[in-house]
């Protein structure tokens, strides 16, 4: 209720609405209209979840060590997305893809940081998307097209010269069992997607205004630090694509 109070005085006051004159028609003081604005999560966090948001990042097997791991940068997506979380005041949990692929994707406030190479769960939820394909037209190689345009793009990682960038999906898809939705989030390599985590980072409110709480994929590319992986930059690359729009 709180988030649906901001969002009404934050769409008024955008409208040409005074706080003064909001404040009128409601029947409350400018000092309640303040604390309205001030209280409970931004109207944007309900881009991530209105609940407790649970984070699952993909397991790796390790070969050496002969037991599920999870890598320097997926580990680092999932606590840049659990802090974001946190940074609307809502509570974060985290939760992993398995090695073999297995992810309960019929929760609510879900994000799924996992691409289709990992699980076929994910496979599938990604063969849902009307405008945006995962390709892979040879052993390791992945590609990700707009279909609108016919644009494919790669990661930098197999570009000659090798580049620091990586493509990224994010989108909103349905649930498998169609009672709800979920964020899918998935690099073409691990780069990609901590560079989604960190367009998010300053960007959710934009997308928020976009897509609201609709299905929507949009493609993110990010530039990254070779040495440490960090995300340097990232930008969208293509339009961010309302799947109601395109099932019309």
């Amino acid at each position: 209720l709180s988030r649906l109070r901001r969002r009404l005085i934050q769409d008024l006051h955008a409208q040409g609405m005074s706080y003064a004159q909001i404040a009128e028609k409601a029947g409350l003081s400018r000092g309640r209209i303040h604390q309205i604005r001030h209280t409970g999560p931004a109207p944007e966090a309900a881009f991530l979840g209105v609940g407790t948001v649970t984070v699952a990042t993909p397991l790796r097997h390790d070969q050496v060590k002969d037991r599920p791991v999870l890598s320097l940068d997926d580990m680092a997506t999932g606590q840049a997305l659990e802090e974001l979380v946190r940074s609307f005041d809502m509570q974060a949990l985290s939760d992993h893809v398995t090695v073999d692929g297995r992810v309960d994707l019929n929760r609510p406030n879900l994000v799924v940081v996992c691409g289709p190479a990992m699980s076929e769960a994910m496979r599938t939820a990604y063969d849902t998307d009307p405008v945006i394909r995962w390709e892979h037209p040879h052993k390791g190689l992945w590609l990700l097209t707009d279909t609108r345009t016919g644009q494919s793009y790669r990661s930098g990682q197999e570009m000659d010269p090798r580049q620091p960038t990586d493509v990224a999906y994010l989108g909103r898809l349905p649930r498998p069992d169609g009672k709800g939705t979920f964020l899918a989030i998935g690099g073409i390599h691990p780069q990609g997607s901590r560079g989604v985590a960190h367009f998010l980072n300053g960007e959710v409110a934009s997308l928020w205004g976009q897509v609201g709480s609709e299905r929507f994929s949009v493609l993110v590319r990010s530039t990254y630090d070779p040495d440490t992986g960090l995300p340097q930059s990232a930008e969208l690359i293509t339009p961010v694509y309302r799947h109601d729009q395109d099932e019309k």
